[in-house]
């Protein structure tokens, strides 16, 4: 863990107390993170809408193939290819168009340092099939970003309604207003509230989103 992140993790544990015990009671935050760019966005898409088990199989097998997670090499590789990796006909699809929108110049992922979160978190979401739970998981992951929370998270809502024995989860509008609070350290926020999740419900260690 970068030392920005243990300050921050302090200054967090003092805006809001709740989140001081976590790491006592769940282990170490695990520094979880994914490459810059196209390969780091690739993860992403690969896990959306599975299970972490069922993503870490399938990432495992299509980063293998050869030029993968790179937009060039990706497009030289068959249907047949991004298939047999477990990749869905849709994700299949979702990433071709990715990696043309990296060779059209359209997605910038070396323009994403000099933007403001909103800015990049726009900038991701304008791609076809990219929605902002994506790009802020990205930003979060593979940008190290301090102040990224994506409140339409699942896990997220659960955890926090656990943590705070809330009546009922947040919505993703209320989880976005009670998350205020954690700025300028949301992203330790989330990741702090995927380890209480992950630890409470007795799910193997593994990727957070």
């Amino acid at each position: 863990m970068p030392a920005w992140a243990r300050a921050g993790l302090r200054e967090l544990a003092v805006l809001d107390p709740a989140f001081a015990g976590i790491e006592a009671a769940a282990g170490p935050l695990p520094w979880r993170s994914r490459p810059q760019g196209f390969g780091g966005l690739a993860r992403t898409v690969v896990g959306q809408q599975i299970s972490n088990q069922a993503a870490t199989a399938i990432w495992k097998r299509f980063s293998a193939l050869p030029g993968a997670l790179e937009p060039a090499g990706l497009l030289v590789l068959t249907d047949e290819q991004l298939r047999s990796a477990g990749l869905s006909r849709p994700k299949v699809a979702h990433l071709r168009s990715l990696a043309e929108a990296c060779r059209a110049g359209v997605l910038d992922f070396a323009a994403l340092p000099g933007m403001a979160d909103a800015a990049a978190i726009a900038h991701l979401s304008a791609q076809r099939g990219l929605g902002p739970w994506t790009a802020q998981v990205h930003l979060l992951f593979a940008e190290a970003r301090p102040d990224i929370f994506p409140q339409g998270d699942v896990a997220l809502a659960a955890g926090l309604q656990h943590l705070k024995s809330l009546p009922a989860r947040p919505t993703p509008k209320e989880l976005a207003r009670l998350a205020e609070a954690w700025s300028p350290w949301r992203s330790l926020a989330a990741r702090l509230l995927w380890h209480h999740w992950r630890h409470v419900t007795g799910r193997p260690a593994g990727e957070d989103a």
